[in-house]
């Protein structure tokens, strides 16, 4: 029977299905933090109860930290508490802690990969949303609550109930400065903020295949910001290229054991699918959001619908959204004055991110009256940035490399724009009040934000290579 890559991982971790109800799931690798974890530690205190496999799970520092002066103590109290807390408990229930200061500390889901922890064929799992990165390597890997944190941290498993499945399949080449960004960007725009709700996704077709390991897990990334429960890659030899020799994937005749096992972990011809989406890359300029939900999203070179363009029964939420961002019905996007720029997070914050940025703004200056936060994704990531000169053309552009946390992503840290200000972000969330308070975000590749960075305003990068 044909099987599609969801249906092989998922069926190799099931440990028991439940009639009429959810499966009991084995999950490999758990990824922990410090938000989503100090109930969870407390839950199992309160019941006696140990981590059952503390070797399965990975501990860093990335939400709360500061990203300028990580040497000092943090100024938040809440922060600080809760990086603290954090340390406490790993050290209590024999978890690997990366905390600041660790050489392999950084975002979780930028670690994960870069060090090999993240394999073909896995169940991960982590209490943030974004877990479905990981899925750019062939892995079932969905972002879980506080309540399932503290039974993965007690049992290794999860109960789960299984999605249906759909397949987004992108194919053709790429128009000039579209990124994988501006691909999941499109999508959302065209499937909605709910069009996957209650799907695992895989994404296929030649446009996909073409793509670096970095570039699918922006892809990846965001499946959740379309509704999806996952977001997933059949891994391939740009795959398996990418992990060789990483500090934690394996070795000698491991390593091709391994290899011969993820290879399978493709979707058979003819395995059938709930649903699919076929769309021609063609199609796809660099795209930027106008709203507050990523399914706002329209090309550099459109414009803000008019109320005429919007279903009846959405325009409520549409005026408010656009009252929000203040901007009007028709505008064009192009233009817009931005006040600063962010580039960074589990999106947007890899080296070949920053590679990326440098490239485009080597020889040119930032604009004198916009702010920007150029901020690496993990200690590994700033390090490499470091010694490529990335950090020398970035501040000869006006520009400085920061310290790796999720910074300016989200407004728990010091790093938030202040409001009432425009910000041009890689990230992946523009919700009301995401980057801080009254603050008014566009979401846009790392290549738009930088074009935003030299002019000052929203540009099709286009006219600028």
């Amino acid at each position: 029977m044909s099987k599609t890559l969801f249906e092989k991982i998922w069926d190799k971790h099931v440990v028991k299905t439940i009639a009429d109800g959810p499966s009991v799931l084995y999950i490999d690798k758990h990824f922990i933090h410090e938000v989503t974890s100090p109930q969870a530690f407390k839950g199992l205190e309160q019941r006696g109860l140990k981590v059952f496999r503390p070797k399965q799970v990975v501990a860093t520092a990335d939400h709360n930290v500061p990203t300028i002066n990580q040497h000092l103590p943090i100024k938040e109290e809440l922060s600080r508490i809760q990086v603290q807390t954090l340390k406490e408990n790993c050290e209590k229930f024999g978890i690997e802690l990366y905390g600041l200061g660790h050489p392999y500390q950084g975002i979780v889901h930028v670690i994960g990969p870069e060090l090999g922890i993240t394999q073909p064929g896995m169940t991960v799992v982590c209490g943030d949303s974004h877990t479905s990165t990981h899925g750019a390597f062939g892995t079932i890997a969905f972002g879980i609550g506080t309540s399932e944190v503290e039974m993965v941290l007690a049992t290794q498993c999860l109960l789960q109930t299984k999605p249906k499945l759909m397949r987004i399949n992108v194919e053709g080449k790429l128009n000039k400065a579209v990124v994988s960004k501006d691909i999941i960007l499109y999508i959302i725009s065209q499937i909605s903020a709910s069009g996957a709700t209650g799907y695992a996704v895989e994404y296929a077709g030649s446009a996909i295949r073409s793509l670096s390991m970095e570039a699918r897990m922006t892809i990846c990334n965001m499946s959740i910001e379309m509704g999806a429960r996952c977001g997933m890659i059949a891994p391939d030899e740009i795959t398996f290229e990418y992990m060789k020799g990483r500090a934690f994937a394996p070795k000698g005749a491991k390593w091709d054991e391994a290899v011969a096992y993820w290879k399978n972990l493709q979707s058979d011809p003819g395995a059938r699918f709930d649903h699919e989406i076929n769309i021609d890359a063609a199609d796809i300029e660099p795209m930027i959001t106008y709203g507050t939900n990523p399914g706002m999203g329209i090309g550099v070179t459109g414009h803000v619908p008019n109320l005429s363009e919007i279903d009846e029964k959405e325009k409520p939420s549409f005026e408010k959204s656009l009252n929000y961002m203040g901007l009007e019905p028709g505008i064009d996007i192009k233009g817009k004055k931005v006040d600063y720029v962010f580039i960074g997070s589990c999106t947007n914050s890899r080296i070949e991110d920053l590679r990326m940025v440098a490239n485009f703004v080597k020889g040119k200056q930032k604009a004198s009256d916009v702010e920007v936060w150029i901020v690496p994704g993990s200690r590994q990531v700033e390090k490499q940035a470091r010694e490529e000169g990335i950090d020398k053309i970035l501040e000869d552009a006006g520009f400085m490399l920061r310290q790796p946390g999720c910074s300016a992503c989200l407004g728990m840290n010091e790093d938030k724009i202040p409001a009432g200000k425009y910000c041009i972000s890689t990230s992946n969330r523009n919700f009301e009040g995401r980057q801080g308070p009254n603050a008014r975000t566009f979401l846009a590749s790392p290549l738009t934000a930088a074009a935003a960075a030299i002019t000052g305003k929203v540009a099709d990068v286009r006219e600028l290579i």
